[in-house]
């Protein structure tokens, strides 16, 4: 799905788009929860979705803003949401999950819900926003449910790990607070699940938070809208590419097993392939949102300035066709 959507994005077919490549291995932290845990994510967590039954489909309608997004065409591509998957809706400021993560979980407690936790994904860069501190702290003294995970790749955008902080990585700062902390290999899923099992049995059992730092390295470059080959060398990417691969390692080990082959590798990859992109085709082909829908859901009941401005566009629509081409939208009224 990552490279299809990545080709798509360099084709002009969407705005923008992130890939979890070197990343992969966090899909340990998915298996270690409950589906009623509240995820709060920063951008790179579709694994999570997928893995909680979000669908190909539902991704694809998301990045292609159509009538079937859930989000009715409002978010980047990649911000996804789902509250029937308890994944709350990305947002592209660094930061603001933390805090609000924080939050969530407190309201678990306050409302005796001892079997779930939040868990709040981040990167090493937004730990150097002040939502970070401000998050950590409230969690520390209010003894919150939350499972801080901080994805530790190596660059923040286009910032080496050397340049953000002189401190030894993040996990020092949960200390710092008095949080329970763990540092785990982030390539290797048996160390993100198993750590990950253990925070939430924490966080669950003794109403507090626990910090996880995953290290592991970004291999594709930050978004779409970046070129990684500015500020690291390619060989380096490579190398890390090849020897420390989180799915190379544990199809490995499943093979030295006896668990997987080679030809279940290649007929599987075949397969995928083949059903992204029928969802890929199948999303790109749909309208858009309706065009009420600018409108709607910010209210409970649509305002005088808001119904005014309504008005006001359906007014221009008819007075100016050329100018308001509304064939892709999946309805062009307004009531």
């Amino acid at each position: 799905m990552d490279e299809i959507l990545y080709e798509a994005q360099r084709q002009g077919r969407i705005s923008f788009y992130m890939t979890h490549y070197g990343e992969e291995a966090m899909i340990g932290s998915a298996a270690a929860l409950e589906s009623h845990d509240v995820v709060y994510g920063q951008y790179r967590e579709a694994f999570m979705l997928l893995y909680r039954g979000f669908t190909v489909d539902d991704c694809m309608n998301q990045c292609f803003s159509n009538a079937l997004d859930g989000g009715k065409g409002r978010q980047m591509p990649v911000h996804y949401g789902s509250k029937e998957h308890n994944f709350q809706t990305i947002s592209s400021p660094l930061g603001t999950q933390i805090p609000q993560a924080a939050g969530a979980a407190y309201a678990l407690k306050l409302n005796n819900d001892k079997q779930a936790v939040t868990i709040c994904y981040f990167g090493e860069g937004a730990a150097s926003e002040g939502d970070f501190h401000a998050g950590l702290n409230m969690a520390a003294t209010l003894k919150c449910p939350v499972i801080f995970f901080c994805r530790n790749n190596g660059f923040a955008i286009s910032t080496p790990a050397s340049e953000q902080y002189k401190g030894d990585g993040i996990a020092p700062r949960g200390i710092g607070y008095g949080i329970d902390t763990v540092c785990v290999d982030g390539n290797d899923a048996f160390a993100v699940y198993n750590a990950t099992k253990a925070a939430r049995a924490i966080a669950v059992n003794e109403n507090k938070p626990v910090l996880i730092e995953a290290m592991t390295y970004r291999v594709g470059h930050h978004s779409t809208s970046d070129d990684s080959t500015k500020y690291r060398d390619r060989k380096e990417v490579e190398e890390r590419a090849k020897f420390d691969n989180p799915i190379t390692r544990l199809r490995r080990h499943m093979e030295l097993h006896g668990w997987w082959t080679q030809q279940q590798e290649d007929e599987l990859r075949k397969q995928v392939r083949k059903d992204v992109l029928k969802s890929f085709n199948a999303a790109e082909k749909l309208p858009k949102p309706g065009l009420v829908e600018l409108f709607n859901d910010v209210y409970d009941e649509v305002p005088p300035a808001l119904a005014a401005q309504r008005e006001e566009l359906e007014q221009l629509m008819k007075k100016y066709p050329e100018y308001y081409n509304t064939d892709e939208y999946a309805s062009a009224s307004l009531k």
